[in-house]
């Protein structure tokens, strides 16, 4: 990091000094805030019954959130894993309707069909989370074949954790991926454990941007817990793919505060490492950043925060308060209809 100016921050990023500004920072610490306040509440509502099925919550990853947020255009696709309340809320999804899908409720992202695992929204350009470990990855590259194919300029972002590094799907789409040159940007998400299993245990690669130098694809590692350093690798690797070089590797270091899911207790792990890593808090470290070098005040941030309480909080009671979907809407959103041009008889 370089010099402090007034009410902004200037980081390394494309090569040159870029400067944070506090409108920047402001929506950082924001947005990170929203998703931490949402995922707690999701844990309250699911210890109610009130959500059921799985509910992976992205509580400690807020930071790569945020970066994504600065250094992409709207226009930007991104599909991702199944740990993803927080990326939907990136893209822009709101929380009342986030908050109503885990309800499963007709007002719902999806209408309630889809849970935790996939959100979805095509006026976002989100593309959701999924499921099937790893098969997002070749969603992706052909998403960012459609993009290619159309002459746009836009990329999609592939994100995946550490686990699904290993799918054979991977090794496929990067071939394809750096063969044709297309417009992805691939994130891997390394919290440290594919469920309750360490990357140590399963792989003798623990670096896994290395993966990339097997296709000549540009990679390497990012803090996963500063919004700065997400931003300015995300904006080298975008400028990159844009310039119509092919894709980027990124893996973002991170950690999860809590278990795979909300039924892991995650006696896997130590106390000491989960202290260490919450003492480097994206949200807390951010707020001593912006209140630190003066970017903002004390009482702005509480303004935040009251904000961010009463949304999450509205968002709870739309949720509760809304209905459940028809029992006759079950067949319904299942298939494309026939009378599309390039459905065929």
């Amino acid at each position: 990091m370089a010099d402090i100016i007034a009410k902004s921050k200037k980081i390394k990023a494309n090569g040159k000094s870029t400067v944070i500004d506090k409108a920047t920072y402001l929506n950082w610490y924001e947005l990170m805030l929203r998703i931490r306040k949402f995922e707690e509440k999701t844990l309250l509502a699911y210890s109610k019954q009130l959500i059921r099925g799985f509910l992976h919550v992205y509580i400690g990853q807020e930071a790569i959130a945020a970066g994504l947020d600065s250094a992409l255009r709207k226009e930007d696709k991104i599909v991702t894993a199944y740990r993803q309340h927080g990326i939907g809320l990136m893209k822009g999804l709101d929380s009342n309707s986030c908050m109503a899908e885990l309800f499963g409720k007709a007002t719902g992202c999806v209408k309630g069909k889809g849970g935790s695992m996939h959100f979805f929204s095509k006026e976002h350009n989100y593309f959701g989370g999924n499921g099937i470990v790893g098969a997002q990855i070749p969603i992706g590259t052909g998403i960012a074949l459609a993009e290619q194919y159309k002459g746009t300029d836009n990329l999609c972002v592939t994100m995946f954790g550490d686990g699904a590094a290993r799918q054979g799907a991977l090794y496929e789409a990067f071939n394809m991926a750096m063969t044709w040159k297309l417009p992805v940007l691939y994130i891997c998400e390394n919290n440290k454990y594919a469920m309750g299993t360490s990357v140590e245990r399963t792989s003798n690669v623990q670096e896994i941007y290395k993966v990339g130098s097997a296709f000549d694809m540009p990679s390497e590692p990012v803090d996963g817990m500063s919004p700065e350093k997400v931003h300015e690798a995300i904006s080298r690797a975008a400028e990159h793919i844009r310039s119509g070089k092919g894709p980027y590797f990124l893996e973002i270091n991170t950690y999860r505060y809590r278990g795979h899911s909300v039924s892991d207790p995650a006696k896997y792990r130590t106390k000491v490492e989960l202290n260490d890593y919450k003492d480097k808090d994206p949200i807390s470290i951010t707020r001593k950043t912006i209140l630190g070098n003066k970017i903002a005040t004390e009482k702005e941030l509480e303004k935040i925060d009251i904000k961010i309480e009463a949304e999450i909080e509205e968002a709870y009671k739309f949720a509760e308060e809304s209905d459940f979907p028809l029992s006759s809407e079950l067949y319904e959103d299942n298939y494309v209809q026939k009378d599309y041009p390039y459905i065929m008889d």
